[in-house]
This record gives structure tokens, sequence and C-alpha cells, in this order.
């Protein structure tokens, strides 16, 4: 454990508590990261860092229940984490929601209203105030998971791709950041996007184990994708869309 790109790098995941947060957590301490995980459910975060601890016993775990929503707190977690650590080298984005309808027509705005701060606000809040530790790192990394749909939305769905879109556009905005801190060497931190057409885990399939969750990503890939983000180049990642589905 802890030999390669990501042996003592400092990385914070946000929306750790999920299944998505539990795998990535698990694969980034199996790395040799020290992992300081966030989610608004105190219990469901200290399960995940529980289960990372005692998966990886000599790795650092911890959680932070923090309210992403409000930009005040998340800028208190980026500063603490930073101080605590000495450094940051990563912020992983993992908050999700999905709100969708049957068709196009019988689209409610107020799926909007929430997946617009469940999506977007959120990344704006994690990336403004964490954009100048990672600026500051020789690895940083802030790494969004998004969705398909953001560049081919289906009708029923319109809600939820216009708010990944969104997110993805501010991500990029980031990265236009570090490119230009980074001047002519180049970006010496990273921006970049995962893309997935949705993901599966094994409750899922153990709720519907008929299922065949075609195009999915498994969690512990997504998972296996974030922690590969590090072996690669800032400038070969910095504003760019990964693919780990079939691209539209």
């Amino acid at each position: 454990m802890g030999n390669g790109a990501l042996d003592g790098a400092v990385i914070a995941v946000a929306g750790a508590g999920g299944p998505a947060g539990r795998a990535t957590l698990l694969r980034l301490a199996e790395a040799g990261a020290t992992v300081i995980g966030s989610d608004n459910d105190p219990e469901r975060l200290a399960e995940a860092v529980d289960a990372a601890r005692y998966a990886h016993g000599g790795a650092t775990v911890t959680g932070d229940t923090v309210d992403l929503l409000d930009l005040g707190s998340t800028r208190e977690w980026a500063a603490r984490t930073e101080k605590e650590f000495g450094r940051v080298d990563g912020l992983v984005h993992l908050v999700g929601g999905w709100r969708g309808s049957e068709t196009f027509t019988k689209t409610s705005v107020d799926d909007w209203d929430l997946l617009e701060l469940l999506l977007v606000r959120t990344v704006q809040h994690t990336s403004l105030a964490f954009h100048e530790a990672l600026q500051r790192s020789d690895r940083g990394r802030y790494v969004l998971t998004s969705a398909a749909g953001a560049t081919r939305p289906t009708a029923g769905n319109a809600a939820y791709a216009a708010a990944k879109a969104a997110a993805e556009a501010w991500t990029l905005a980031m990265g236009d950041y570090f490119r230009k801190a980074g001047g002519e060497r180049g970006p010496t931190s990273a921006a970049v996007i995962l893309v997935v057409k949705a993901l599966v885990h094994d409750a899922m399939r153990a709720e519907r184990p008929n299922a065949k969750f075609a195009g999915f990503t498994d969690v512990r890939d997504l998972a296996e994708a974030i922690a590969g983000v590090w072996d690669k180049p800032a400038a070969e990642l910095n504003g760019n869309r990964l693919w780990l589905t079939e691209k539209p």
C-alpha cells in the first residue's frame, strides 16, 4: 500500500457517504492517500470512513460533516484540511441526486430547484473553497463525476441534464484558471470530468437480479478511474472529459 502517485497525497472527497464515495475512500486509502471524506449524513459518513479504515489499517481516513450548500462552511473545511495535513492534493466531487419525468411536458421546475442545489451549487462551493490549495499542490486535481446526459439530454431528464451540464461548465472554467496559473510551463494542477451513463453497485444488483444495467459503471470501476487521475500529467487532464461509457 502506498508506493505510487497517490502515496502521501491528501485527498478530500465530497459526498463520501454514498456507494461511490465508499468505493472511492477504499481505493484512495489502498493507494496510500490520506483521505478526508465529507457528507451531510453523519451516520452514513461514519460507516464509510470506518469501512475504509478497517480495510486498510495503516491508512489515515477521517470524516467531516460539512454543509456544502454553505460556502462559508465549505471554505472552513478546505482551510481546516490544509492546516491539519499541510496540503490538499485533490477534491473528488461525488455529490449526487436525480429527478426525472415521463415526458418533457411533465417536467417540474421544482426538480431543477433541487438539482441546481445538489449538482451545481455544491460544485461551485467546493471548487471556490479548494482551488487555491489545489493550485499550491504539485499534483492538485479537482475531479467531477458527470453523466452522459449532459452531452445528449433526453426529454424526461431536462432538469438533471441541465444541472450536470452547468456543473461541467463550471469545472471547465476552473480548468482554465489552472491553465492560466501554469503560464508557459503549462498547468501543474487539473480540473477533470469523468463521464458515466449511470452508476451501479452491489445493492442495486441484489435488488434487481435480472437487470442488465447496460452501459452502467460499477462504483469500484469509477473509484479506480478516480485513483488513475493522479497517474496522468496535469496538462493531459486539465479541462478534459474522460469517458467511462460509450460516448454519444
